[in-house]
């Protein structure tokens, strides 16, 4: 696991106003900006990338807006999204979402959804981990769920190296282009997530 390091303390940020900037060797994740929309529109709404995702807005102007309500969500503390950016570049190839399921980030879920060009690159599991500490230590998650349709091998296996535990099957909960489709249930507990973080700083 590559070693991942923070742009700022998480004590130094309060995340609801600020979104701390998250860097790892070829990685860096920060807040959403409205002008990264036409950078999202690109890479995020080819027919693979959507295959197995919620349908993403279609047009500049859908995802300035959802940027825009991405901010006032993470302003009243319910939700963060962090924009995917590559060493080298300016604009994001991608988001991580994380949510409050109930009161509190107790028990919380996350997505994420990255341009093809990056899919087998390693980008995204330099990017995962460091969500995945902001999640653990700086929000506080016991448990991380995550939801993946049983067909999208790509996305259920980097769940499967990240250390997360499938944990049975929701029949027909996905709705996509009009079928239903079977999603897995995954999750990785805070207490798991620590071990396996010690192990791997231990063996390098």
């Amino acid at each position: 696991m590559p070693q991942t390091s923070l742009a700022a303390p998480f004590a130094a940020v309060d995340w609801r106003t600020s979104v701390p900037v998250l860097t790892s060797a070829r990685v860096t994740l920060r807040g959403l900006r409205v002008s990264d929309a036409p950078a999202l529109r690109q890479v995020l709404t080819s027919e693979e990338v959507t295959r197995f995702i919620s349908p993403p807005p279609t047009t500049v102007e859908g995802f300035e807006r959802f940027i825009q309500w991405s901010i006032a969500q993470r302003a009243v503390g319910e939700y963060i999204c962090f924009g995917v950016v590559p060493e080298g570049r300016d604009t994001p190839v991608g988001i991580i979402q994380i949510r409050q399921l109930g009161h509190g980030f107790d028990v919380a879920e996350w997505g994420f959804a990255l341009g093809q060009a990056f899919w087998g690159t390693g980008l995204f599991h330099e990017a995962a981990e460091l969500a995945l500490a902001f999640a653990f230590e700086e929000l506080g998650v016991r448990r991380l769920e995550a939801r993946a349709a049983v067909a999208n091998g790509r996305g259920n296996g980097a769940l499967s190296k990240l250390g997360a535990v499938r944990e049975g099957v929701l029949r027909k909960a996905f709705p996509c282009a009009g079928r239903r489709l079977d999603q897995a249930l995954w999750s990785i507990l805070g207490v798991e997530w620590a071990l396996r973080r010690r192990s791997a700083l231990t063996v390098h």
